[in-house]
């Protein structure tokens, strides 16, 4: 297919869906865009990735662990007085590297939602058009009035379904990448709270 018939076709089905593709193109634009501006963001931020058999070694020699994980180690590890102190550290660490996630991911999940709603309405409105083309019976324009409005219900609501389908699948991605990080998180927090527990008891022995 020609650049010029793809998109002599796409100016057709925009016009032959009326008003409502309009909405529906700026719908699928924010959801692939955002959707885009959290995978960057997941690539930016790759520490989660990294192996689990590593995470230890790490904690207890926060020196010899990538430069992400190093700055969040020593930012947990700098007041460690007490579990709570460890906590409340891994608490605004976890807020700083996942607010930015699940707001976008909550607005991406939104925009999805709103895809086939979108169609559906597009499939009320090309119905109501079908319909005032059936009771036009003594006008000229019967059968084009009662084409374009099939013609509307179905693209609408095909487009629709189109937009939102591998949205799903995409925020199920990311959300993935986003519980893998907490996982990390998580994990790190809980290697940092024995480490202080043994260290608790080698001072408490060597006392």
């Amino acid at each position: 297919m020609t650049w010029d018939r793809f998109t002599e076709e796409t100016i057709t089905i925009l016009s032959d869906g009326g008003w409502l593709m309009f909405p529906l193109v700026l719908i699928a634009l924010l959801i692939y865009g955002t959707a885009f501006r959290l995978f960057f963001y997941f690539t930016q931020h790759p520490f989660y990735r990294t192996k689990r058999s590593n995470w230890a070694g790490w904690v207890e020699s926060p020196e010899s662990s990538p430069e992400e994980v190093r700055a969040i180690l020593e930012y947990t590890q700098e007041d460690m007085r007490s579990m709570r102190s460890i906590h409340s550290r891994f608490n605004e660490v976890r807020s700083d590297y996942l607010a930015f996630p699940d707001s976008m991911h909550r607005f991406l999940m939104t925009l999805i939602t709103a895809a086939p709603l979108m169609g559906l309405l597009g499939t009320v409105t090309g119905m109501l058009t079908t319909f005032a083309g059936l009771g036009a019976t003594r006008s000229g324009n019967t059968v084009d009035l009662i084409a374009q409005g099939i013609s509307e219900a179905l693209i609408t609501t095909q487009t629709g379904l189109i937009i939102a389908i591998p949205g799903y699948v995409i925020a199920w991605a990311i959300y993935k990448r986003r519980n893998e990080m907490d996982e990390c998180l998580n994990a790190l927090e809980s290697m940092t709270s024995q480490l202080f527990t043994k260290q608790q008891s080698s001072t408490a022995q060597s006392a």
